[in-house]
């Protein structure tokens, strides 16, 4: 069976080939026809390079900018992946982008809303979204790295709001995993993956499930730029279990009388933290949580009152 695999943000395709190598461990049989889409020429050009020796067709990875030129604009996908720039403005595409929002309304890729233009990040999420193929036609699911401003910037009726809105209201959020700092090359900022489905099993349908991973890491022996941490095989592991168990869970750190680290161990839903040493104690924090889509809505209120004046 094939499935195809979209990068909007492709760079030099690194994703892309991760997650081929991954399936075919997995499915030695599977087939993956890869897309993606670039907008830097020579990143552009390695990607290319790498699909066709991998055998690709080299046709599917187009150059130009994602969110003013859509180089898939008739194509849905089953899975895609995106790590697109942090914090980085869309002013060079402002008037494309707007034009888009008016004229095509839910019709084109940003009906929901637009998010301030000093941040762009939640415009390709938009942008994934409009690429996902029916649920009738099976669905598709995506993972999208972010930062933390998509979680809370702009206040209620804002544009970044309105969008987070309409994905909780469209039952579309699965997850959304915190990572440490620290892990990426260029900056050292929280960040976190949000994993995107219209193919909701029974039991996740209405809930959206939290997952704080930013106690998972271990120090790398040699810091390439801003990356000084990484996940580890068992970290990963944990992550992928919360997620696929869909569970709740804590993590029990056993401290002794000086506040050093003895152990740690996670604790699934109904699991008893381990006894706290002679002098020492347990601390228990939450590591995943379920919750209700309609438990993150909110409504702001402006109160005015007037001034005194001498009578």
């Amino acid at each position: 069976m094939v499935r195809t695999i979209y990068d909007p943000t492709a760079g030099t395709g690194g994703m892309l080939s991760v997650v081929s190598e991954y399936l075919l461990e997995h499915n030695p049989a599977a087939r993956l026809t890869m897309f993606g889409q670039e907008l830097n020429d020579e990143s552009y050009a390695i990607c290319k390079a790498d699909m066709l020796i991998k055998g690709q067709d080299v046709g599917n990875i187009v150059v130009g900018n994602t969110l003013s030129d859509d180089g898939h604009s008739s194509r849905k996908f089953d899975y895609m992946l995106s790590n697109p720039p942090f914090g980085v403005e869309w002013k060079k595409v402002e008037k494309e982008v707007r034009k888009e929002h008016t004229e095509k309304g839910f019709d084109g890729r940003f009906g929901p809303g637009l998010p301030r233009v000093s941040d762009g990040s939640m415009l390709f999420l938009l942008h994934l979204i409009s690429k996902m193929r029916p649920a009738v036609d099976g669905g598709s699911r995506f993972g999208i790295v972010l930062n933390g401003s998509p979680l809370f910037t702009g206040g209620a009726g804002s544009g970044e709001s309105e969008i987070r809105r309409y994905v909780l209201e469209n039952d579309l959020v699965e997850a959304i995993i915190g990572l440490p700092t620290d892990m990426f090359y260029n900056t050292g900022i929280s960040t976190y993956v949000w994993i995107l489905s219209n193919k909701k099993q029974d039991d996740r349908k209405g809930w959206v499930q939290l997952i704080d991973a930013s106690s998972f890491w271990q120090k790398m022996r040699k810091s390439p730029g801003s990356k000084r941490k990484e996940l580890s095989d068992d970290h990963i592991a944990t992550i992928t279990r919360l997620f696929g168990e869909f569970a709740e869970a804590d993590q029990a750190t056993v401290l002794d009388k000086q506040g050093n680290e003895l152990d740690s161990q996670l604790l699934l839903s109904g699991e008893h933290a381990p006894a706290a040493p002679e002098g020492g104690k347990v601390k228990v924090v939450p590591i995943s949580r379920v919750f209700r889509n309609e438990e993150f809505g909110y409504t702001t209120i402006t109160v005015e009152r007037p001034l005194r004046d001498e009578a």
